[in-house]
């Protein structure tokens, strides 16, 4: 561990606060320290308020900000007084503590204050940090955790045995603290949890929490259980898609909504879930107890969804009398699959859910093992983990709930996605929450967007090898299929049919339909596996209903492209997947239509280019985006109940009516 202070970095961060937040993101740079919101820091700092009065504050990281990114908009101000008040009160419920800590805040617009406020308003000290770091977890969850700490940093942390964060935490750590510190304490462990470390300077702290973790890393090294062995794997050599589709169908029926399936085929996840003893060390629980709540207590080991699922009802049922109030079941489907032929699976609401739980459980996998090198890996209890899963805090966020984006745990592919009208239809996929796969012969796709729920892939869709390629990875790398967007053609010169060549001809046909076919049908089988039914939408023109001179080739691809529409809407209606077809006209803000042709066009009629863009009964312009709305609603339950329809969007053509 090597901490990152800089000295010419830091002059920019003026004041306490500042200083926190630059310290705060100096730790939230290493995933190794905290994961996806984990860990928090805090400051102490006395200022005068709006009447003249001077108050001590304590600003601590707020509810849903993530250290690596924190701003000082990012920290709730609560009143030192009354927190150390309510320290000295003989209990306090969750939810009285999280009423006591937003009424004590100074600033209304501030983030909820994190839950373990009142433990860090209780250390006599300026700065305060906290993470979950990997060394340190590794350690404590052994069966010999608190000899080992012991023996790594003897009076220079107070050890504080597992008991959940809030109140009862704070409580215990204010009577360890107060009977077991001295001048030489620098830090805190909490066991199975993580660690804390304190100073009068935002360095100080920091450097303390580097130094500590550092510790933890050489004594892992000194005892063989730092570098994992690397052991050869078996990689998988047949497709994976209907595997992975199947799967994340049948997790997607036991959760009750759609999920995001996210392969993770490489040597680490091989390697693990290739150990002979991975029934034992996988089976114990997650490396630290806020990790529950992503991961669920433990992964499904092979791909038996339904002996999972029961088994997690029983999990349930046990503890759940346990309980102090009434608890409502979360839904009983795996975030984590292990399984040796290919790896791991996470699974996610959304993408970026699932991107998390992959983050952690990568963290995780390196934890047990080097804790299985050190003697044996030991989570905490099975109801130690439950009391953390269905946390009367954790339960009233179920509770209020909050509105699911319409496609949430959909995937969508999206051909011809580079721009127009395919780019419009991301945007609005994306917009309603599905993950979405955009294909196109531009290799610009391939950075079109960097975030967890996009995956542009360059591909010329006349090349079957390449569709086939191209198709596995959506399903690696999302789960399935639940929506198909054919968008992706070419609309030649034009050409009358006396001068029309047979390889233009064929060109045209390759790209318009074609490849259309291909993709239908590769697709088909992943469709069927859609938990809420199969979409297909295609892209069509107004030459279907009514061509035009000059458009031979383009205009009987589209129609045959949607002949094709139709008669896979009458196959397919069994397998509860609808296809229909929208047909636009004169969508100028596309890549057909350059400056130069807009305006030669627009002249051949004697019009301005303004008229010629609005030249339909209704005198309305038809943009990409009006047609990607049109797509996505034909996806929506909107349109739940129909198929084979044929939509214009052209804002009335006379030729058409």
């Amino acid at each position: 561990m090597k901490s990152l202070w800089n000295d010419q970095e830091v002059v920019k961060y003026q004041g306490d606060l500042a200083l926190r937040v630059y310290t705060s993101r100096l730790l939230g740079q290493e995933p190794s320290l905290v994961l996806h919101g984990g860990g928090n820091t805090s400051v102490k700092i006395r200022q005068e308020n709006l009447v003249g009065e001077v108050e001590d504050i304590l600003y601590v990281k707020g509810s849903g900000w993530d250290l690596a990114t924190i701003e000082e908009a990012g920290f709730s101000p609560v009143k030192m007084p009354h927190l150390l008040k309510l320290a000295e009160l003989p209990s306090l419920s969750d939810s009285q503590m999280v009423n006591e800590l937003k009424t004590q805040m100074i600033k209304a617009s501030a983030p909820s204050p994190s839950v373990e406020t009142i433990l860090h308003a209780i250390l006599p000290y300026k700065y305060v940090d906290h993470t979950h770091a990997d060394a340190v977890v590794t350690i404590t969850n052994t069966a010999t955790g608190w000899e080992r700490m012991q023996e790594i940093y003897g009076d220079r942390v107070v050890l504080i045995p597992y008991i959940m964060p809030g109140f009862d935490l704070a409580r215990l750590c204010a009577e360890k603290f107060a009977a077991e510190a001295g001048k030489q304490t620098i830090g805190m462990v909490l066991m199975n949890h993580g660690i804390f470390s304190f100073g009068e300077t935002a360095q100080a702290s920091y450097e303390r929490m580097i130094e500590l973790v550092s510790q933890a890393e050489d004594y892992l090294a000194q005892h063989n259980a730092w570098k994992i062995p690397q052991k050869s794997v078996i990689h998988p050599e047949k497709s994976l898609s209907y595997t992975l589709a199947k799967l994340r169908s049948q997790v997607s029926q036991s959760a009750g909504f759609p999920v995001i399936a996210s392969l993770h085929c490489n040597d680490q996840t091989l390697a693990f879930t290739q150990r002979p003893d991975i029934a034992e060390i996988s089976q114990q629980g997650p490396a630290t107890p806020d990790h529950v709540i992503r991961t669920k207590r433990l992964p499904l080991l092979g791909n038996e969804v339904d002996s999972y699922v029961q088994a997690y009802r029983t999990y349930f049922n046990t503890h759940a009398p346990q309980a102090k109030e009434p608890k409502t079941i979360l839904d009983p489907a795996p975030r984590v699959i292990l399984d040796p032929e290919w790896g791991m699976c996470t699974i996610g609401r959304n993408a970026k859910d699932a991107a998390i739980v992959a983050d952690i459980y990568h963290h995780t996998i390196e934890i047990i093992q080097r804790s299985t090198l050190l003697g044996g890996y030991q989570a905490l209890s099975a109801q130690d983990l439950f009391d953390m899963e269905y946390w009367e805090l954790e339960q009233a966020k179920l509770a209020k709930g909050g509105q699911t984006p319409i496609f949430s745990g959909e995937i969508a592919l999206v051909t011809g996605a580079a721009s127009g009208i395919g780019k419009a239809c991301v945007d609005s996929l994306l917009k309603r929450g599905a993950a979405v796969v955009g294909l196109d012969i531009n290799e610009a796709i391939a950075n079109l967007y960097q975030r967890p729920d996009f995956c542009g892939i360059p591909c010329d869709i006349t090349d079957e090898t390449a569709l086939k390629a191209a198709l596995e990875r959506v399903i690696r790398t999302f789960g399935g299929l639940d929506m198909l967007i054919l968008n992706a053609g070419i609309f030649p010169p034009g050409c009358a049919i006396e001068g029309l060549s047979t390889e233009e001809w064929r060109r045209v046909m390759s790209i318009n339909l074609d490849a259309n076919l291909v993709i239908m049908r590769e697709c088909h089988p992943f469709l069927k596996l859609a938990p809420k039914g199969g979409r297909v939408v295609i892209i069509g023109s107004k030459n279907v209903p009514a061509p035009g001179p000059g458009a031979a080739a383009y205009s009987a691809s589209k129609a045959a492209l949607n002949q094709l529409t139709r008669v896979a809407a009458l196959e397919w209606g069994k397998d509860n997947i609808r296809l229909n077809s929208v047909h636009p006209n004169g969508v100028f803000d596309t890549g057909i239509w350059r400056e130069e042709v807009l305006e030669a066009r627009a002249q051949h009629y004697g019009l301005t280019i303004e008229q010629y863009k609005t030249n339909n009964v209704l005198k309305v312009e038809v943009t990409s985006q009006d047609v990607a709305e049109m797509v996505a609603h034909l996806c929506s339950d909107v349109f739940a109940k129909t198929t084979a329809a044929q939509i214009p969007i052209d804002g009335g053509n006379e030729r058409v009516i």
